[in-house]
């Protein structure tokens, strides 16, 4: 049993005019125009929300990858050397996971641009499924990234509420973490992902905190606010705040 696009890849492939692979032409085309279109969809969200890496560096990795791809079929005659069609494919996955990681930045508030680096690779394979002549897989993957970045933000955003991370500022002389967990065992939460620096010097130290709270009882986040001003009260915070989640 094959699938619907082998079964036109099969047709195009038998498809020549005095001898000319007419179908392998077209294939190619059609290949990386489709991959302008769906990746141009990711790209545009991205570009919508102002993120560093918008529409054109989304199409240029999606591009480079099915040209890659079909370089990959199609650039080394059959019967040469060991003809490996998923070796520069593979090799593409590892570089672009690199430039990935180059748009994620670490900043006093938190960690930015997972998502948009999530996307980048995500445009890579729609490129490398195009390259390949996967024309239905690729359709599908893109409609549910997009599915993924519009719509489950807004799940995303609601549980972060439920689950904030706060950012905490205080003198580095007081004990800060001890007082943390008194005021969460009497808000009935617990706190993980716990993260500390020291800033300052002498008697100016400051002790950075960085953790998420989590309500154990349902309703218990609409307590929030009262939750912060016991915790900058009780250990005489400099500055407190909820980080930004926003990605």
């Amino acid at each position: 049993m094959i699938t619907f696009d082998q079964y036109l890849v099969n047709e195009a492939l038998n498809w020549t005019e005095n001898g000319w692979p007419v179908g392998n032409l077209i294939l190619c085309l059609t290949a990386l125009v489709l991959t302008i279109i769906l990746v141009g969809i990711v790209g545009i969200e991205r570009e919508w929300r102002g993120r560093s890496a918008g529409l054109r560096t989304h199409l240029l990795v999606g591009i480079g990858s099915c040209v890659v791809m079909i370089i990959s079929i199609y650039g080394f005659p059959m019967g040469v050397g060991n003809r490996d069609v998923a070796r520069l494919a593979a090799q593409v996955v590892t570089g672009v996971g690199f430039l990935g990681a180059g748009v994620i930045m670490h900043r006093e508030n938190g960690v930015k641009g997972l998502t948009t680096a999530g996307t980048i690779w995500a445009a890579m394979t729609i490129g490398i499924a195009c390259g390949s002549f996967n024309f239905i897989l690729a359709t599908v993957g893109t409609l549910l990234i997009t599915v993924v970045l519009i719509f489950f933000k807004k799940i995303e955003a609601k549980i972060g509420k439920r689950n904030p991370t706060l950012v905490l500022e205080a003198p580095a002389n007081e004990p800060v973490l001890e007082r943390i967990l008194t005021v969460s065992k009497e808000f009935d939460c617990t706190i993980h992902g716990v993260s500390t620096s020291l800033k300052g010097e002498g008697d100016s130290k400051r002790l950075e905190i960085t953790f998420q709270v989590v309500f154990e009882s349902n309703g218990g986040e609409n307590r929030l606010i009262e939750y912060i001003s016991k915790i900058e009260n009780e250990t005489k915070a400099i500055s407190i705040h909820q980080l930004n989640a926003h990605k």
